[in-house]
């Protein structure tokens, strides 16, 4: 469920109203003299029946530099986790935030929206709503209704200019599963291949952003799939600076629409399910503004590691990939899966129902060998339809000793071919690990012939 409304009338009479979970909008009073009263819009841009999410956003009547908001839920709640707030609570059904600091500041007649959250439950509506511990504005709190807006809000539009000619979008469209395979909009099998980028907090120069690098991969190596590494976790990553990073996948995003290639927008972290609300949010906004291209493929959690598939991987999936199918219908979602994203045979026994969505498959040749290839041949028997989105010819470290290990690596990478699964190899950067791709003194944009490092020969030789 998607919903999409604003007001666009200024306080209005406190009236009782009935309103479906879609929206809702109650008066509020800044201070006690009712004169400062604002707006609070509750607005539920998800709902798949066990959870939803909901955006709020407050109309200033008076300036206001800090705000602490709550209410009382109609609907049984639990289990909620708000974005962009400071001491959220939950006691009941009574849920209490205030600002973060850098959202605190509304000015008089603005409406911002100022956090966001998920929650498990009925999304119901909400009462008894307070700002800065006033009651709604001569209303005791009763709910009042704004008008539908008078103007649509503005989206992205849709392309207009077709991928360009001889780049792989331009040949194979929009992609879809079939059976435990990746078919293109013409039901061809297809098997993509391409690289990784390195973490994008950790590359020593933005390889991953670069328009000219990503073209001269396309036209020099073949690549024909980029994998954004967004890095999730670690200091100074999504969660320390969550717009910075965002903006930095879009401009690879956009990049691999201009270029004609695919793009796997992989939310790059190892306790992704403890970041579900963050998870949600980021794709929601991104399948929003980005869905409707045939050439975004979407990673809602890199590798997981040693948690249970139907305890915590499954339900965090199910979430996640509900919030991208209320923006985006149709574009791929690949699912980590348990180990590493070693374990495809463990989610191939309890699948996420749903439509377009596959399953990811790691490997490192020097760690990694037959028994692992026995786990994901039983996954596709079991019909699972699998994507390599991350490999290397190395150690699981990703190759900190500087070893590859070809001749285990040639083994997964004639596998893959016999199964038709798209791969991507880690990763684009420079550096002494031996799957970065690039040596010393690489340029940016491209021109690499002669800054190869690592395992770059072998999977450049494996590229179409």
């Amino acid at each position: 469920m998607k919903t999409r409304r604003r007001r666009t009338a200024a306080i209005l009479a406190a009236v009782t109203a009935a309103l479906g979970a879609s929206a809702l909008t109650v008066a509020a009073a800044q201070n006690a003299s009712a004169a400062g009263a604002c707006d609070v819009e509750y607005d539920v841009v998800n709902d798949w029946g066990s959870g939803f999410q909901a955006n709020v956003s407050i109309t200033a009547g008076e300036t206001l530099d800090g705000w602490t908001v709550e209410w009382d839920f109609t609907g049984a709640v639990s289990g909620i986790s708000a974005w962009n707030v400071t001491s959220q609570s939950l006691s009941g059904s009574h849920f209490t935030a205030s600002d973060a600091g850098w959202n605190g500041a509304i000015a008089a007649g603005q409406t911002r929206e100022v956090f966001g959250f998920t929650a498990s439950g009925n999304s119901g509506e909400i009462t008894n709503v307070e700002v800065d511990g006033v009651a709604c504005a001569e209303g005791g709190g009763e709910q009042t209704t704004g008008p539908e807006p008078t103007d649509p809000e503005p989206t992205d539009p849709e392309p207009t200019d077709p991928p360009p000619a001889g780049t792989p979008v331009e040949e194979h469209g929009q992609l879809h599963v079939c059976g435990a395979g990746m078919c293109d909009e013409s039901g061809a099998q297809v098997q993509l291949r391409g690289v990784s980028s390195m973490w994008l907090h950790w590359q020593t120069q933005p390889y991953a952003q670069n328009l000219q690098g990503l073209e001269w991969m396309r036209d020099n190596w073949n690549i024909e799939v980029f994998r954004v590494a967004m890095g999730v976790e670690p200091e100074g990553a999504y969660l320390d600076d969550p717009q910075g990073w965002k903006s930095e996948v879009e401009t690879v995003i956009q990049n691999a629409a201009e270029a004609g290639v695919y793009v796997i927008v992989d939310f790059h972290a190892h306790q992704a399910h403890q970041h579900q609300a963050e998870a949600v949010a980021f794709f929601s906004d991104l399948a929003d503004r980005y869905g409707h291209l045939p050439n975004v493929i979407w990673e809602p959690y890199n590798e997981p590691e040693q948690v249970s598939w139907t305890g915590v991987l499954k339900p965090y999936h199910e979430a996640v990939t509900a919030a991208i199918r209320a923006q985006d219908p149709d574009n791929i979602i690949v699912l980590g899966t348990p180990t590493w994203s070693q374990d495809v045979d463990t989610a191939a026994q309890s699948p996420v129902a749903g439509t377009n969505l596959m399953y990811t498959l790691h490997f490192y040749s020097c760690t990694h060998a037959q028994w692992n290839r026995d786990k994901a041949d039983a996954a596709v028997d079991a019909g699972l339809a699998l994507f390599v989105t991350e490999w290397g010819a190395s150690a699981a470290d990703g190759g900190l000793d500087g070893r590859v290990c070809l001749d285990e690596a040639q083994r997964w990478i004639d596998w893959m071919a016999a199964n038709k699964i798209s791969w991507t190899a880690w990763k684009l950067d420079v550096g002494n690990d031996s799957t970065n791709l690039l040596s010393a003194g690489a340029p940016v944009t491209g021109g690499w012939d002669n800054y190869l490092h690592g395992h770059a020969p072998f999977v450049i030789a494996n590229l179409p």
